[in-house]
């Protein structure tokens, strides 16, 4: 069963320019990606997939498979995110496809190869494998309190109901059934949850001060 990692990044980014290619760790975000994936003995190949003629450069440069994107399906206005799922995915290799961001660089390599091994021991029982973190916060909406109530039966935020926080670190499904979704996962996911550390995911400055901050914890 082969396994095909995917890193999808594109030239642009509205909240952080060139975040894809944020300095981190003496290299930069893809670059750590790609050989945090190098490190996973279940992972077979590896593409980077983007518009971007410089993160494809530095990919090659890296040793692994680029997919060349056209420029309607990193626009994010031209395509919706299920047809570009469905043209990436419809053009690679792989029976299995892991989706990883590299603006998740603190799930490292241990936690995809774990991750891979618990898809592969669920898979029947669950569709696909995606990573979650817990949410134990106090919320509110136009109306007010959303997941607690006032007086004697207010609890503390360990007591909460459970909530999860999807995370973009790492989508694992069939490639043909990604195809079908036209989407990274299904609708009966495993669960992996991670701790906060494991699932931060930088889209601002603030998220990489974050990660850089946490690195060494």
């Amino acid at each position: 069963m082969s396994v095909t990692a995917l890193i999808p990044v594109r030239a642009d980014s509205k909240r952080l320019k060139d975040k894809n290619i944020s300095p981190f760790e003496g290299t930069n975000l893809l670059l750590y990606k790609i050989e945090q994936l190098k490190c996973v003995p279940l992972i077979d190949s590896i593409v980077v997939s983007s518009d971007s003629a410089v993160m494809l450069d530095m990919a090659k440069g890296a040793g692994v498979y680029v997919q060349k994107r056209p420029p309607e399906y990193c626009d994010e206005k031209t395509k919706s995110f299920g047809e570009v799922v469905e043209w990436v995915v419809s053009n690679l290799d792989g029976e299995h496809i892991v989706w990883a961001t590299c603006t998740s660089p603190l799930t490292g390599s241990d936690i995809y190869q774990a991750a891979l091994v618990k898809y592969f021991e669920v898979l029947g029982a669950y569709d696909s494998l995606v990573t979650f973190t817990d949410f134990k916060h106090f919320l509110w909406d136009d109306n007010g309190p959303v997941n607690y109530r006032f007086g004697r039966e207010f609890v503390p935020s360990t007591e909460l109901p459970n909530l999860y926080v999807k995370t973009c670190g790492i989508s694992i499904a069939p490639r043909d059934k990604m195809i079908e979704w036209k989407f990274d996962h299904g609708q009966n996911p495993f669960k992996y949850m991670l701790d906060k550390r494991s699932s931060v995911d930088i889209d601002d400055i603030y998220d990489l001060a974050c990660a850089k901050a946490w690195l060494d914890l």
